[in-house]
């Protein structure tokens, strides 16, 4: 990973702010209208996809995007509206 004076890791940490816009904006976006768990893990699990790559074992971050995943889908499919 090459160091750049634009990377802060707490503030604009390098794994999250490649491309064309920072992860933390895309989970925003992306968590519009959720509440709660379903935010968390919908939010988790973009945040694990989005820096596997950039990872010393990448395998890791994919399965735990896999896992939140996982369990959210075990929630929706306890909701009495998914019976």
């Amino acid at each position: 990973m090459t160091t750049n004076k634009n990377f802060d890791p707490v503030d604009r940490p390098q794994h999250y702010n490649e491309g064309k816009i920072e992860c933390i904006d895309a989970i925003e976006s992306a968590c519009i209208g959720l509440d709660g768990f379903e935010g968390v893990c919908t939010g988790n699990a973009i945040k694990y996809m989005w820096r596997w790559k950039k990872k010393a074992k990448p395998t890791e971050d994919v399965k735990k995007s896999i896992w939140y995943l996982q369990r959210l889908l075990k929630y929706l499919e306890q909701q009495p509206t998914n019976a």
